[in-house]
């Protein structure tokens, strides 16, 4: 017979569970696996990290006076959905993110990350308040979290690569939606069970749905990428290059630079061709539950730094209409790096 104490521990574990459960279902959709279980923790423990500094700042906003409704009505979504979404701004800027796929499962991890805290708080701080109480915070609250993260890191990703930039701007209509859908859950207190119903219609299958989305145009970046990829290489060595749009363009500004210099040029063309088909292939074998390994990858990045150097900045400016530089490319050869 189980102890008395496991079954009064039943009612918290709602607060935990579906947020928890939910991400895994993400981490099942992700067919090309572009999120490892390393990843998730780290990515949870910031979030876990940005409930602390949010805490610690509502509570100093309460000490020093403000009205507890304006708090949580009002301050406290920007506080929080600011402190999780800044861990996001990072990977986006970095390059640490190749997809939106990827963008909203570290998102809805960092969101995981920060209700799991949350909720252990409440859980030591009000005890076992029943089925009810534990059901809105599970299905409510920390979905709630998930979900506004989630949708800061697909939009701001998705609009990084739709301007090809990642500036500042980009982040801030994701932070909007994350800040208003989070100030409406918090003003519907008074009856938590219809901000529950309403988060639990709206939210999951809203990044559900957007995560599709991104799953298929991932599919079809991988096979026109690939086939660019392959057209370049075949082009190189069977020396039709001059034939392409790359040879082309490498012809019209061979007479501003020494000969050693555009065979530099080509040899760090072919370089990235070869290092993208392998980071395109590690991910098409991935959605087959196959992982190959990588071989003299330190090597490759080793030469392809000294042709850079070679090259020189000027050189590389003119290169910049053919050379790989931003968004997906930067991604999938930092994807072989680490």
């Amino acid at each position: 017979m189980a102890p008395a104490h496991l079954f009064d521990s039943l009612p918290i574990l709602l607060g935990f569970l579906p947020v928890l459960l939910f991400l895994a279902a993400l981490l099942l959709l992700d067919s090309y696996k572009l999120v490892t279980g390393r990843a998730i923790l780290v990515t949870m423990g910031v979030g876990a990290a940005a409930a602390l500094v949010s805490f610690a700042w509502n509570r100093g906003l309460l000490g020093a006076g403000l009205d507890e409704g304006a708090l949580r009505g009002y301050v406290a979504p920007v506080i929080e959905e600011v402190a999780k979404a800044a861990f996001l701004i990072y990977l986006v800027r970095s390059q640490r993110v190749g997809f939106m796929v990827d963008a909203g499962i570290r998102g809805f991890a960092v969101g995981t990350g920060f209700a799991v805290v949350e909720n252990l708080y409440y859980a030591r701080a009000l005890g076992d308040y029943g089925v009810l109480l534990w059901l809105v915070r599970g299905l409510g609250t920390a979905i709630m979290h998930g979900s506004t993260s989630g949708i800061v890191g697909i939009l701001s990703k998705s609009l990084a690569d739709r301007h090809r930039t990642s500036a500042w701007w980009v982040f801030l209509p994701g932070l909007a939606i994350a800040i208003g859908a989070h100030a409406i859950y918090n003003h519907f207190f008074v009856n938590p069970l219809l901000a529950t119903a309403i988060m639990c219609l709206l939210m999951p299958p809203l990044v559900i749905a957007v995560f599709e989305r991104s799953e298929r145009a991932t599919q079809e970046w991988l096979s026109s990428e690939f086939d660019s990829d392959l057209e370049l290489l075949d082009s190189i060595h069977s020396g039709e290059l001059g034939e392409t749009r790359v040879g082309r363009y490498l012809e019209s500004i061979r007479h501003r630079f020494p000969g050693t210099v555009v065979a530099d040029m080509l040899c760090l063309l072919r370089i990235e061709a070869e290092l993208g088909l392998r980071a395109k292939a590690r991910l098409v074998a991935r959605s087959a539950g196959v992982e190959i390994p990588l071989d003299e990858v330190e090597a490759d990045f080793a030469e392809m730094e000294f042709l850079k150097k070679a090259i020189g900045p000027t050189g590389l400016m003119a290169m910049s209409p053919i050379l790989r530089q931003g968004g997906r490319d930067e991604w999938q050869l930092s994807t072989l790096e680490r």
